[in-house]
């Protein structure tokens, strides 16, 4: 039986409403297993640098002190995204009442999860508080707004060496799968008003940079970073029944032996000693959500995706130049299973990456990779580029012109 949608209000746009959304998704979900994907397309080539209709601006960059107290860290780029921010919170706040009209989510999140921070370890709590304060953003939204990334994060990500035994990193961080698409404007509202909150932070002491991050301001996590001259790192989500959902409504419930991924990202590119070192903790801690780690290093050989469940490393995937595995490569799905038939990115960044060769390769023949449809997609937010030697990275605002896969 259909689902009975609600009536939008008059003067509403139809993909703010859930009878819009719940539509789109059914009529996207009903395409046939056997249909080829419409959105795909040859390899991309000669996408850099960085111009014309899928590029859609350079990203501010800002330094996180970390001699601060914990509470002051982020206060300047509170005080110059504060704004954007709380567009976005709003927007996951209409997201919520959409479904659940009565406003007890909002009301619960302004009233009883800001107390819960108190049970995140230092500095992460004191941080949030201190977002809260410059932001004028109610706690509970904030740490909403960390949560949300536990769960929602779509990402392809790649770790690649060339014929000389330098490493490559690259990444796109697509979010906002699900969460309101905007049917005037043919995109995913979140993930349009997310790019503005796009910066490049600089993490030092003593003046000295210990490592660099492409991230949402008011995210305390990390999804993508380097520590100059060991190794880089990013997180992508990974499904599963196990998922984010459950790690979190136990630490609602009193257990929390289990670490935030974004969290533990940072925890390990603040105080790694070594790209082993950083393998170790990232197969090893606890987590509240399962995930895929994928770390490169700065020696031959050194990359590898770590497939984890809440519990333990399920598979770490090396590469390994003697066998000609040069390079790794992961979206969403565990590497021996396939994707999901409406969500292959994978296999046309492997076939990019082939067409490519070990021999061409570089930074911008991996932009070309990740500029290709439907490896870039309608939510993609931004391309990050990663070389450990000397902590080099550059991000890229993203835009997927028409036609291009939801996601």
């Amino acid at each position: 039986m259909w689902p009975r949608l609600r009536e939008a209000p008059l003067g509403a746009e139809p993909g703010r409403t859930m009878a819009g959304r719940a539509l789109l998704t059914l009529l996207v979900l009903a395409q046939p297993a056997w249909a080829p994907d419409p959105y795909g397309e040859e390899c991309r080539s000669k996408m850099y640098p960085p111009s014309g209709p899928t590029f859609k601006g350079n990203i501010p960059t800002y330094v996180i002190n970390l001699d601060l107290p914990p509470s002051r860290r982020w206060d300047d780029l509170m005080r110059d995204k504060k704004t954007e921010l709380k567009t976005v919170v709003q927007n996951i706040k209409d997201i919520a009442n959409t479904f659940f009209p009565s406003g007890k989510v909002v009301d619960i999140v302004d009233n009883k999860i800001a107390h819960l921070t108190a049970t995140l370890p230092y500095p992460f709590n004191e941080e949030l508080q201190g977002i809260a304060n410059s932001s004028g953003i109610p706690l509970g939204e904030i740490v909403i707004f960390n949560i949300f990334y536990e769960i929602f994060t779509v990402c392809t990500s790649i770790v690649a060496e060339d014929k000389t035994g330098k490493l490559y990193h690259a990444r796109n961080l697509d979010f906002g799968l699900f969460l309101g698409w905007d049917v005037k404007n043919n995109s995913w509202t979140l993930t349009r008003e997310l790019k503005p909150l796009v910066v490049l932070l600089d993490f030092q002491r003593n003046n000295k940079t210990v490592f660099k991050s492409t991230n949402f301001a008011g995210y305390i996590g990390m999804v993508s970073g380097v520590k100059p001259n060991l190794f880089t790192l990013t997180m992508n989500e990974r499904f599963s029944l196990d998922g984010g959902y459950v790690g979190i409504f136990e630490w609602f419930l009193g257990r929390r032996d289990g670490m935030w991924m974004g969290f533990l990202t940072r925890t390990v590119l603040e105080n790694a000693t070594s790209y082993q070192d950083a393998k170790d903790r990232l197969a090893k801690t606890r987590l509240l959500a399962p995930a895929y780690f994928i770390l490169g290093g700065k020696n031959s050989g050194e990359g590898c995706v770590i497939t984890r469940s809440r519990t333990a490393a399920l598979d770490i995937w090396d590469l390994d130049i003697k066998k000609g595995t040069w390079y790794v490569v992961e979206t969403n799905y565990d590497r021996w299973k396939p994707p999901l038939v409406l969500d292959n990115r994978r296999g046309p960044a492997m076939k990019c990456l082939n067409q490519t060769t070990q021999e061409n390769l570089s930074l911008p023949a991996i932009y070309d990779v990740l500029s290709t449809k439907p490896v870039l997609n309608k939510l993609t937010v931004c391309t990050t580029l990663m070389e450990v030697y000397n902590g080099h990275t550059e991000t890229y605002l993203r835009e997927c012109p028409d036609p291009c896969s939801p996601w």
